[in-house]
């Protein structure tokens, strides 16, 4: 609204001052063609009651006193030329025989001669001042004959209507400037009410999520594009919450057909061994072998043992899908992570910490099994053969956060697994079940960190683990 008032109000006062400029010019034209007419008749009739006969030379002896009276009269100066253009007799002064006069330039004289009203009009400036020449053919009113060229100069005086174009460019500044006072005012308030509107529309589509409860809006305006806007977004909140309920259902369904896959797989892998150790021991059973005893303890541990990796399995999936239960406590991450290491027995385990000590709470078995995990995950990144053997264990403060890196030179991981190297069940060694990383990152997420790796083949692996200080 604003820019339309500028340009329109620019506009008018661009097109009002071309109209008085137009109006100027058609005064002082048709004001020339008056004086010009009025003092042709003038003319007419002197020649009229002239007793010469009425010639080009006889113009001087016509018009010799009274050129000053018809001048005195209509307050113009007036010229008049023989046919060539010579001046013959002007009313500022009488010619002083012998004395050169100005000449009619030819193209004027052509432009006379060659017009239909015989009648040519030329403008210059003299000094500051506009002018208007005005050379048309003096005529033997009885012959119809033209026997002089007339001139007369006419002085524009542009002041009345510059003061008229001064008042009314500051009338309309003071309505040009209540305008735009006006129209802030309106497009404030408008926008204000537009955008009202919109904001609480936009504060729910920031708020609006797939993972949470979405409320409708409830907002009555005036505007049939907002309230169709809203009713929108309210159609939209049903179908999302009817789709987040399926794909939450779907998702569950899924997630439980893999993990029954899984424990199903992981289950059968001992029951076979068993199967047979139970079918060998019940084809081979003599009672009076001396060896039964040594048989059915070989017997006993073998069934022990394939329970034991089930009991570990259905151990891991518990773990996996129970969210770790939060004891927080304070502690320093550097002295925890260090005394972690103390577990291990490689000898090329290094620590380094860039401070003494980095207090924080944090659950301090949690933290144990994050360091434990990534260390075994490094050590058996390591090839066996492998002669220089080394992982560093580093701790360090950024910022609010405790970052904790693993960094070993072991084979690194392949880029096609980079994806899928937090996913459950997925593992790149020979034996294991793939929950490991799947289960720290669990944890680290619960305590809002964060869990990041680089590698490169042949090179090794750092996993870079970044925990928030929570402070007492």
């Amino acid at each position: 609204m604003i820019l339309i008032t500028i340009i329109s109000s620019i506009l008018i006062a661009g097109v009002s001052i071309l109209q008085f400029q137009i109006e100027n010019k058609e005064y002082h034209q048709e004001r020339l063609e008056r004086k010009e007419k009025q003092i042709k008749e003038h003319i007419i009739y002197v020649l009229s009651k002239t007793p010469h006969p009425l010639i080009t030379q006889n113009i001087p002896a016509i018009f010799q006193s009274r050129i000053f009276e018809i001048s005195d009269i209509h307050n113009l100066v007036i010229n008049i030329y023989d046919l060539k253009g010579r001046l013959i007799i002007n009313s500022n002064a009488p010619n002083i025989e012998g004395q050169l006069s100005p000449l009619i330039p030819t193209y004027i004289l052509e432009n006379v001669k060659h017009s239909k009203d015989n009648r040519f009009v030329t403008l210059a400036e003299k000094e500051g001042d506009k002018y208007r020449y005005s050379y048309s053919y003096l005529m033997d009113y009885i012959e119809k004959k033209p026997i002089g060229i007339l001139k007369l100069p006419y002085k524009e005086d542009d002041t009345f209507y510059k003061n008229e174009l001064e008042k009314f460019l500051s009338i309309f500044g003071l309505v040009y400037i209540g305008m735009i006072i006006i129209s802030i005012y309106i497009a404030y308030y408008l926008s204000r009410f537009i955008t009202k509107s919109l904001k609480t529309i936009a504060d729910k589509l920031t708020e609006t999520s797939l993972t949470q409860k979405n409320k409708k809006i409830e907002l009555k305006s005036n505007s049939y594009e907002i309230d169709r806007l809203v009713q929108s977004y309210n159609n939209m909140i049903d179908e999302l919450e009817e789709s987040a309920n399926k794909l939450a259902q779907s998702e569950r369904e899924e997630a439980w057909r893999e993990m029954a896959k899984q424990v199903a797989h992981e289950i059968k892998n001992p029951l076979t061994p068993m199967r047979l150790t139970v079918q060998s021991f019940q084809r081979k059973f003599d009672v009076n072998d001396q060896n039964v005893n040594q048989k059915l303890d070989d017997y006993s541990k073998t069934l022990i043992q394939q329970i034991d990796t089930m009991s570990a399995v259905a151990s891991a999936f518990s773990n996996f899908a129970s969210m770790p239960a939060q004891q927080n406590e304070t502690l320093n991450v550097v002295d925890i992570v260090d005394l972690t290491l103390d577990i291990f027995n490689e000898e090329y385990i290094e620590f380094n910490a860039d401070s003494e000590e980095i207090i924080t709470k944090i659950d301090r078995t949690q933290l144990i099994r994050i360091i434990t995990n990534l260390v075994k995950n490094a050590i058996q990144a390591i090839p066996e053969e492998q002669e220089n053997k080394t992982i560093v264990v580093s701790v360090r403060k950024e910022f609010n956060h405790a970052v904790i890196s693993v960094k070993d030179n072991g084979k690194g991981i392949l880029i096609k697994d980079f994806d899928r190297i937090f996913e459950p069940k997925f593992t790149t060694k020979s034996s294991g079940m793939g929950l490991g990383l799947a289960i720290i990152k669990n944890i680290i997420e619960n305590y809002n960190g964060t869990i990041t790796f680089e590698s490169q083949l042949g090179k090794g692996t750092t996993f870079i683990v970044s925990l928030p200080i929570i402070k007492q």
